[in-house]
């Protein structure tokens, strides 16, 4: 694992630093995590984000993966890693969502001609804005017992069903999803991926309120939605293989590890300005205890980045390595969640975004979100099991 770059990486990276000079302002939202999906963000927050794009279209950089014969950048798996390093670092993020990480790829390998030159164009343009139907009442981390049923009728299907979980579907004017397309097969062969649109008639969206009183979920709900089979992609009943392109798609690790960095030291500049009364450095030695452990842990966080990158540079797709950064920097998240909210004391509980203490209630709210981050994704227990039987090849219980 190489952790340096060489000249021509180290030249790109200048040319990256540059370009955030110049406007990164445009894209900064205040704290950024270095990740994030625009399908989830408020209209306000959409349109702030509208120069940045426009920066990230006209440099080139808004599907940087992508290859140049689909309209993206074309950059080595080094080039992306150091990308999406700096933009991290920089509290910034791509603002692709949805279409550009996941979509987009699937489509260039399962995709027909047609769909490809319909939507991609598209996507690049920021025409739509796509949200993700996989999660069910029924089907969370076993997504193959999916019961969403999508009935063939001539050239249509006639969808009926729930998703659940579903990132953004209130700002969404899109959506791919997978639905049963043969309730007798084999629950991971009778499975098919389609796209419709959210305006749809039969469509309905109902936003969950979390208990960090925040609306980034929501359930969507289908009364006989009628979705052209031309709108599918792939093969009828083999979506299931489509959905896991996707998946493979969907593993990140650069920009979640240096945020958790860049956490880490927003908490400590705070923590050395704030009043004496409303922190416990002077009265709790442990904290700073604590926050050693953090900071080294984020280290590690960031050095598993770097082995799936390594990974992908040698042409192989990191399997059960990505689970193993995924269920640590998760699970850190948390931590970091949890020793902020101690630097605080009762101060902690505080949430409202008015008053300065706290971090304007940062330290709250983000305990709160912090719960659901090792279950996104797939759960600490999906990862382990991954671990466990694809790479110390274990025997399945």
């Amino acid at each position: 694992m190489d952790l340096t770059d060489n000249t021509a990486e180290a030249g790109f990276r200048e040319v990256v630093k540059g370009f955030i000079a110049e406007h990164g302002d445009k894209g900064r939202m205040g704290g950024g995590r270095g990740s994030g999906e625009e399908s989830g963000w408020s209209s306000d927050a959409r349109e702030r984000m509208k120069g940045w794009r426009e920066a990230l279209v006209d440099r080139g950089w808004i599907a940087p993966a992508w290859p140049k014969e689909f309209g993206g950048a074309g950059l080595s798996v080094k080039e992306q890693f150091i990308f999406n390093e700096e933009l991290a670092e920089a509290g910034l993020m791509n603002v692709g969502g949805f279409g550009v990480m996941m979509l987009g790829p699937t489509l260039m390998v399962h995709g027909t001609d047609e769909q490809k030159a319909e939507i991609l164009p598209k996507i690049l343009a920021g025409e739509v804005v796509w949200c993700q139907g996989w999660s069910e009442p029924g089907a969370g981390s076993d997504l193959a017992s999916l019961q969403t049923r999508a009935a063939r009728d001539g050239d249509e299907y006639v969808l009926n069903g729930q998703k659940i979980w579903t990132t953004g579907a209130q700002h969404a004017t899109r959506m791919y999803m997978l639905a049963r397309t043969d309730p007798d097969a084999p629950k991971h062969r009778g499975i098919s991926m389609l796209m419709l649109n959210m305006d749809d008639p039969g469509v309905s969206v109902r936003p969950l309120t979390t208990m960090a009183n925040q609306q980034t979920f929501n359930e969507v709900f289908f009364e006989d939605v009628r979705v052209p089979v031309k709108n599918r992609i792939g093969e009828e009943n083999r979506g299931w293989y489509a959905g896991m392109t996707l998946t493979d798609f969907e593993r990140s690790g650069i920009g979640n590890s240096v945020g958790t960095q860049r956490a880490l030291r927003g908490t400590l500049a705070y923590a050395k300005k704030a009043p004496a009364q409303e922190t416990v450095l002077a009265t709790s030695g442990t904290w700073k205890l604590d926050f050693v452990d953090r900071w080294i842990e984020a280290d590690i966080a960031r050095l598993f980045s770097h082995l799936n990158n390594s990974i992908q540079d040698k042409g192989m797709v990191p399997n059960h390595e990505a689970s193993m950064s995924k269920l640590f920097t998760t699970e850190l998240n948390q931590k970091i969640a949890k020793t902020t909210l101690k630097l605080f004391g009762l101060y902690g509980l505080l949430w409202d975004r008015k008053r300065d203490e706290a971090m304007k209630g940062r330290a709250a709210t983000g305990y709160l979100s912090s719960v659901s981050s090792t279950l996104a994704g797939g759960t600490s227990e999906i990862q382990r099991n991954i671990i466990a039987t694809r790479g110390l090849s274990l025997p399945r219980g």
